[in-house]
């Protein structure tokens, strides 16, 4: 499609170049004069934000592997290590993991619009294969990337994915064994991973430059459905092609820097913010929100191994389209039943989705059956049937003749943004739900001065906080990630240099050996992190029960609750994301003297309304005068709770006030951008009308 090259260099340099090297020939033909179709919609644009994602993440990853360990005692505290101490390694890692969800948001878009619009048909079969391949790459690497946090999820998905494998007959243990390393998830499991996720990237930059190639040779399928006929039906790619999908990148960028700057957590799993533990199994093991619809199709299925082939055969059944659908009219705009169970399927995926995330017992497997079924009908039997019995509308004789009739259709393009809306609110809705489907009560929202665009903390309530944690926490808590340094870091409680290293002074650490070769105790120094207060875990649940005391150092990301539907599509819309505190606070205020009637208390244990069964092994910690503040602020419970859960929030958020602050710059600039390309595209389409 994209011809001889008509590109002729100025330059001597350039000629002598072009003549042993025709690069830019090759970009002149394939990016600049390349035709084409006029009547391309904006669904055609997220090609390019596809493009813009991938390098993104393949950037952002060389940079934090820079940074990372894949060790199994190493990996989780080298990641907040990353996002603590790296000059803007916050942002590096909201940008890869905010940005995995991105891509696939994207690459969804993309395939469904590929459906619709029959750009699987001939002649573009191979451009739709190798756009599946590209998709299994992708899921490969977005599942070896979320194990390399090494959380609870990440060890526990890992776990449980890496099994699959053992139903595949004669061979399917020694496929587990190889992949773990070993007889069980752990470090050459990791080493395996990290190894991988760094390459698959390069591997999906690849065959994207084929797919790339295929397009170019057979040409862009268009909503039309029709070829180009003459050169009214075309323009050339720069720069009609390039703004159009310039200023689709800007309003996709400011969609993706919301979840960056303000949202970082909302589409993540609280889980993976507590370090993974062999020994401790989460209520439910849920993969990443993309992954849900075919989480869903494995779970419906009786058959271990039957699940496994159900959800490899619902990517692989993608593959066989262009001869599943026979049907002459491409587009499913000409076709009206095509239309309908088009939609139908769209739904059938969104339930999927939200099946997901649910827990794989009662009505849901019977539903999970049933629209698992509705899914490889689709492809099995629907559009076989209807290549056959369907009677098309009329296409238009030419691309020109359908731009000159561009107004019909827009009701399409307004169902497909709510569809699209729906798919992301419901897959959200089921990882809520599974999320925290065992917490007590419902924690009251509460009000946090550092909530919102403009959320900055309290300095005062982070003082205060910080004496209370020091008073009555570090008894029995640790905070193994927090330096006294942090003390006197902007944006955290505002002690000077000489504070901290006060506050650093007062403790002892354990240092050595010595020339001696003996352990010994010096004062504390500000690079220190403040000391456990156990010396190992036997210790600590010798002291508290048999339980072990939680670190708090990411406590306040690492706890959520349900927050229920509609309620978290508009947090989506108020940035809320103070699940954490809430539920903080309203445990430590959660104590009851006495359980309510009927309820078996377990010896030794605690009745919290607020409490996960309700049950707690910690003793209430804080009552009405323990701690007396400088100053002058009420000693009370409420006044603990919030200061201390003020403290923990900065412990995990140490950045928050610098992130809020270049978000909002950011935004800013991207909405300014996004405004220029629109009006630079209105004066350059004009042109071509």
């Amino acid at each position: 499609m994209s011809g001889p090259s008509t590109y002729q260099p100025q330059n001597g340099f350039l000629k002598w170049l072009e003549q042993r090297l025709p690069i830019g020939g090759l970009v002149h033909s394939s990016f600049v004069a390349y035709p084409t179709p006029r009547n391309l919609n904006y669904w055609w644009t997220f090609g390019g934000i596809l493009s813009m994602m991938l390098a993104l993440q393949i950037i952002t990853g060389v940079v934090l592997a820079m940074h990372y360990t894949p060790h199994v005692d190493l990996a989780f505290n080298s990641v907040e290590a990353i996002v603590r101490d790296v000059n803007y390694g916050w942002l590096l890692r909201n940008m890869h993991a905010a940005g995995a969800s991105m891509f696939f948001i994207a690459v969804y878009v993309h395939m469904f619009r590929g459906l619709y619009y029959g750009s699987y048909k001939a002649p573009r079969e191979v451009l739709w294969i190798l756009g599946v391949i590209i998709y299994l790459l992708m899921m490969a690497t977005g599942f070896m990337g979320y194990v390399l946090p090494w959380g609870q999820m990440s060890f526990w998905g890992a776990t449980v994915i890496t099994n699959l494998f053992s139903a595949i007959p004669y061979v399917g243990e020694s496929i587990v064994t190889l992949l773990w390393g070993g007889y069980s998830v752990g470090n050459p499991t990791l080493n395996r991973f990290f190894s991988l996720h760094y390459l698959l990237p390069f591997v999906i930059a690849g065959v994207v430059v084929l797919h790339v190639w295929a397009l170019h040779v057979a040409g862009q399928n268009n909503p039309a459905g029709v070829e180009p006929k003459t050169e009214k039906d075309t323009v050339p790619f720069t720069p009609y092609a390039t703004i159009k999908d310039g200023f689709g990148m800007a309003c996709f960028l400011i969609f993706f820097a919301w979840f960056i700057f303000y949202m970082p957590h909302y589409l993540g799993d609280p889980e993976n913010y507590i370090q993974a533990n062999p020994g401790v199994t989460p209520a439910h093991i849920v993969p990443e929100w993309y992954y849900l619809p075919f989480y869903a199709i494995l779970r419906s299925i009786p058959s271990k191994l039957g699940g496994v082939v159900a959800m490899f055969g619902a990517i692989v059944v993608l593959a066989f389209l262009p001869w599943l659908d026979s049907a002459k009219t491409r587009s499913s705009r000409y076709r009206p039943l095509a239309k309908q169970f088009f939609w139908i399927f769209v739904v059938v995926c969104v339930l999927l989705g939200w099946l997901g995330g649910k827990p794989a017992q009662g009505v849901y497997v019977v539903i999970g059956r049933i629209l698992t079924f509705c899914y490889f009908a689709y492809f099995l039997i629907v559009l076989p049937i209807l290549s056959r019995i369907e009677t098309p509308r009329t296409v238009p004789n030419s691309i020109a003749d359908d731009v000159l009739a561009k107004s019909k259709g827009r009701s399409s393009v307004a169902s497909a943004v709510v569809a699209l809306l729906a798919i992301g609110s419901l897959f959200a809705f089921g990882t809520q739900d599974a999320k925290a489907a065992d917490h007590g009560n419902t924690p009251p929202s509460l009000s946090w001065s550092f909530s919102g665009p403009f959320g900055k903390y309290d300095r005062g309530s982070l003082q205060r906080g910080y004496k209370v944690y020091k008073e009555v926490c570090a008894t029995c808590h640790s905070m193994n990630l927090v330096h006294f340094r942090n003390l006197a870091d902007p944006g955290g409680p505002g002690f000077s240099a000489a504070q901290a290293a006060a506050v650093a002074a007062e403790y002892k650490v354990q240092d050595g050996p010595n020339d001696a070769g003996e352990m010994f105790e010096r004062p504390g120094r500000v690079a220190d992190k403040f000391p456990a207060p156990f010396p190992n875990d036997n210790a600590a649940r010798a002291a508290n029960g048999g339980a072990l005391p939680p670190d708090l150092s990411l406590v306040a990301k690492a706890r959520s609750y349900e927050r229920g539907f509609p309620q978290f599509i508009f947090d989506f819309f108020t940035q809320y994301q103070e699940q954490g505190p809430n539920y903080i606070d309203a445990l430590l205020q959660g104590f009851e003297e006495k359980p309510p009637a009927g309820f078996a208390l377990p010896e030794g244990s605690y009745y919290n309304k607020y409490f996960p069964g309700h049950a707690i092994k910690m003793p209430k910690p804080l009552s009405d005068g323990q701690v007396t503040y400088d100053d002058g602020a009420p000693a009370t419970l409420p006044q603990y709770a919030h200061d201390v859960t003020t403290f923990l929030m900065w412990a995990a958020e140490p950045h928050l006030e610098a992130r809020k602050r270049l978000g909002m710059q950011v935004m800013i600039f991207l909405v300014i951008f996004a405004g220029l390309l629109y009006f630079t595209k209105k004066k350059v389409w004009a042109n071509a009308h």
